[in-house]
């Protein structure tokens, strides 16, 4: 272990970038066909004196951090531009500290502001997460280390103040022992809106890029796949049905995860769609190749109730309610057993979940516990390699990945940002159709030259002059 520096933000700058859909994504009450980007960055300075500068994005995508039907799209952006606003100020203010004493320091601040101004705790935690990632980015940069050996030597003096159930737990020897893999599978998502024969794509875009699941599984080759469900057992079953048939068509060992995007009523009403899906023979192959389901319900009702039953008959876990550091404790005493970790969510949240998850196995037979790596239609460039640093040194071996799919490569970055990562980051990127465009290959991405990157992923500074100042 080393000792972790003491540090101030000397300041923080937030960007934005428009984002257009190539067709619209629909996943539980939404569909996003354009949002923006977030950036930011921060500059720290060392007790000693010594400054550097780092950064993080993030889609700042609509009607999934708040899902309330009198809130507009835009309304719902709104609302994580100003947790953006918030967590800098806040940053930019706190007294000198670690980098985790920093966060661990503003955290009720920002949620206790943020609830003032009607703001729920996901999307709370979005603004702080960035400044977490951009300050672990320049700390890297400034002991010229990659983010794997930051937290490896927890340079960035993560402790158990913040969950004080790991008080006694090794997280120095945890941490110790996480690595970023050479490679991770991408686990491809098929949205409620999304066609799944080539010859039912309504509207055809004509673009050289896939279009239909079919499609899909030619161009990238995939064997994992996330289902999203609309909340309607019947329904569902039959679009499991559908599904269920191209993929038993095309790929010969596929595993594949259900998310519920909180559009179950309660776990009786999941326990329903369970039943239907396997007492259908045509689902037998199918269902034994179902890892778990994400969040059926709906996040007001997930934590008042056990899901013993459920989580029986299926291993379950948290997404959207997973609203502070202590959302995955609270779910554990009702029966679920997992919790993803998503960046916008934070990265010292899943660092510290993914020790819980070694506690709790150490503790229980059958080491039932465990966390995945959930999407946020992460986009090319700093957003998605933060992210895929952070799976993987969670011990993820597979990713849900759709911001490829859904946006056209780096559609918003100039020429020279593309080049860059192209150079940078060859071994992730290709260049096809004229962008800069995640490389897929036998389903699978390299994490090679994002694991070796000085900070946290990245090797590229984005262009501000392709942004345009937070609102």
């Amino acid at each position: 272990m080393s000792v972790a520096p003491r540090l101030r933000i000397v300041a923080a700058r937030g960007y934005e970038r428009a984002v257009a859909f190539r067709f619209p994504f629909r996943f539980g009450v939404a569909e996003v066909s354009r949002t923006a980007q977030a950036f930011i960055s921060v500059e720290i300075e060392t007790i000693e004196g010594h400054h550097a500068t780092g950064w993080a994005a993030e889609m700042m995508m609509p009607k999934w951090f708040d899902k309330n039907p009198d809130l507009t799209p835009d309304d719902t952006i709104d609302q994580l531009r100003r947790s953006l606003h918030i967590a800098m100020e806040l940053a930019a203010n706190a007294e000198p500290d670690t980098p985790f004493g920093l966060s661990a320091s503003i955290e009720p601040e920002q949620h206790r502001r943020c609830a003032a101004e009607n703001i729920g705790g996901l999307a709370a935690s979005f603004g702080l997460a960035l400044v977490d990632r951009a300050v672990i980015d320049a700390l890297g940069k400034l002991m010229d280390r990659p983010a794997s050996a930051l937290v490896q030597s927890n340079a960035l003096g993560i402790d158990a103040r913040t969950a004080p159930d790991l008080s006694g737990f090794d997280l120095d020897g945890f941490f110790a022992s996480l690595t970023v893999a050479p490679t991770i599978a991408v686990r491809h998502t098929v949205g409620l809106g999304d066609a799944l024969c080539a010859n039912s794509v309504a509207n055809r875009l004509n673009d050289g890029l896939p279009e239909s699941l079919e499609e899909v599984i030619a161009a990238y080759g995939h064997t994992w796949f996330k289902l999203k469900l609309a909340g309607d057992p019947e329904a569902d079953c039959a679009r499991m049905l559908a599904i269920a048939a191209v993929l038993d068509r095309m790929v010969p060992d596929y595993k594949l995860t259900l998310d519920g995007n909180e559009q179950y009523a309660n776990e009786l009403h999941v326990l329903e769609l369970l039943e239907l899906l396997k007492a259908e023979p045509r689902l037998k192959r199918f269902m034994s190749r179902v890892i778990f389901i994400e969040q059926p319900i709906a996040r007001a009702q997930a934590l008042s109730a056990p899901v013993n039953q459920l989580a029986r008959a299926l291993p379950v876990e948290i997404d959207e309610s997973d609203a502070d550091i202590s959302a995955f404790a609270t779910a554990k005493r009702l029966g679920y057993t997992g919790i993803s970790s998503k960046s916008c969510k934070g990265f010292y949240r899943a660092l510290l979940n993914a020790a819980r998850v070694a506690k709790w196995n150490a503790e229980t037979d059958g080491a039932p516990f465990f966390m995945s790596a959930e999407d946020l239609t992460t986009q090319a460039g700093l957003g998605i390699q933060q992210d895929l640093i952070l799976a993987s040194l969670i011990g993820a071996t597979h990713i849900e990945r759709n911001g490829h799919h859904f946006v056209d490569g780096m559609a918003g970055a100039p020429d020279s940002e593309q080049s860059a990562y192209l150079t940078a980051h060859g071994d992730l990127y290709e260049e096809r159709l004229g962008r800069a465009r995640l490389k897929i290959e036998k389903g699978f991405v390299s994490l090679g030259t994002i694991a070796d990157a000085k900070g946290l992923g990245a090797s590229v500074l984005p262009d501000t002059g392709a942004m345009t100042p937070l609102q």
